[in-house]
């Protein structure tokens, strides 16, 4: 993870409300007016703190009827709470499945024409991150790109840039910020072509 990411997860979850919020949510998913009634605050001061923990991406939200629930990433919050002992390690554990070279082959056979272009988007996550880490091969590392550049990068594989573009940073390959993207190091990928 990137020391700013890092740096920015523990200012969001370094609030006493937050965390309190996140304790909550350990037990299961709340609407925003349970939360607020355990914790004694008013709603709108819940949104505020969920806003900045959503942005961090720990906590999402599903509807159901007129009813919003919070739910914690367990997962995410687990992996970005160990980052900061991760950094600077150079044999990293990955979280997600392995993947035998055999297998990384035949997938991108089956995913890609021979023209190089994506068929199509594997729904299964693992065939996706399988094509998602050889399509990005060919960004450089260290180098920031306009979204415009990632667009075009992206545009010789697939149309839809935007939901390449998108995977690839939810499965942390790639940072975005200010429309800027840049390769997060290989060791916080999900899996390496």
């Amino acid at each position: 993870m990137q020391l700013d990411k890092v740096v920015n997860f523990h200012k969001v979850v370094g609030d006493p409300t937050r965390i309190r919020i996140i304790s909550l949510l350990k037990q299961g998913p709340l609407h925003g007016q349970a939360i607020a009634n355990k914790l004694g605050l008013k709603p709108p001061t819940i949104t505020h703190h969920v806003a900045k923990l959503k942005q961090i991406g720990i906590v999402y939200q599903r509807r159901d009827k007129n009813t919003i629930y919070f739910y914690l990433d367990q997962k995410k919050l687990e992996y970005s709470a160990n980052a900061i002992l991760q950094l600077g390690e150079v044999t990293n554990v990955r979280p997600e499945m392995s993947v035998e070279d055999k297998d990384k082959l035949s997938i991108v056979k089956n995913f890609f024409a021979t023209d190089g272009t994506l068929k199509q988007i594997p729904s299964q996550r693992k065939k996706k991150l399988v094509v998602l880490s050889y399509m990005i091969r060919g960004i450089e590392t260290g180098k920031l790109y306009e979204e415009k550049e990632i667009n075009e990068y992206i545009k010789q594989y697939h149309e839809d840039y935007a939901t390449i573009r998108r995977e690839w940073v939810m499965n942390h390959f790639m940072y975005r910020e200010n429309n800027q993207y840049e390769l997060n190091p290989k060791e916080m990928w999900p899996i390496e072509f």
